[in-house]
């Protein structure tokens, strides 16, 4: 926000995503969107149920929107989503066909009783599944409305993805190496961005599609 707007902040409250790895849906409304002037009137809009996180009506106003999530203001036929950008989280209207759709990325994942297997997404969600197709670092193009996988994107040379933090944050790359590490130190990706190559840590780095991205992720 503007050093001189007179504005109270809020910080996001405890959820999916870290507190500064997200934006309260306050902030979204009224000082990204212009959607609302005040913060009562961001209260007001979201405590009606106006307003829709992944698909799901969010009534608290402090609740942390973070990366790749989706808002939705049906009232208005407005989709967003939250993508990385050089400065940070940023916001970027989506067509309402993409609303439904999300790419997360397989952080880990683990056998149950009766070898199921249970990845652990991105943004806090967790999946069952019968088989052990999927490895950690892919992605996963999830539609939110179902629950259904629509697409698995791995972790592999050529892939392409969006860096997610960094001084390349928000470019979109090409893996053309991956180093492994270890004990002391983190794996690297050398990632074709532009016309040249950048070394990206592996975590800074979010695989959204084989040539082209499966959804809207750059501004």
């Amino acid at each position: 926000m503007a050093k001189k707007q007179k504005h109270w902040a809020v910080a996001p409250r405890p959820g999916p995503h870290r507190k500064f790895e997200s934006i309260p849906l306050q902030i979204i409304l009224r000082d990204i969107l212009s959607v609302v002037e005040t913060g009562r009137e961001a209260q007001k809009i979201v405590n009606s149920g106006e307003i829709f996180v992944d698909g799901k009506k969010r009534k608290d106003y402090a609740y942390p929107v973070g990366l790749f999530d989706v808002v939705s203001i049906p009232n208005i036929q407005r989709f967003y989503r939250v993508v990385p950008t050089e400065n940070g989280l940023n916001i970027i209207e989506i067509p309402e066909s993409e609303s439904k759709l999300k790419i997360f990325r397989i952080e880990n994942k683990k056998t149950l009783k009766g070898n199921k297997i249970q990845l652990n997404l991105s943004g806090g969600k967790n999946i069952l599944l019968e088989k052990n197709n999927y490895k950690t670092g892919d992605s996963l193009l999830i539609d939110l409305s179902s629950g259904k996988i629509l697409e698995h994107f791995s972790f592999i040379k050529d892939s392409l993805g969006i860096v997610t933090s960094g001084p390349n944050s928000g470019k979109l790359g090409k893996i053309k190496k991956i180093i492994l590490g270890n004990a002391h130190s983190a794996t690297k990706l050398i990632c074709e961005i532009g016309d040249s190559e950048k070394e990206v840590n592996k975590q800074d780095f979010f695989v959204v599609g084989k040539t082209k991205s499966a959804i809207t992720v750059v501004i």
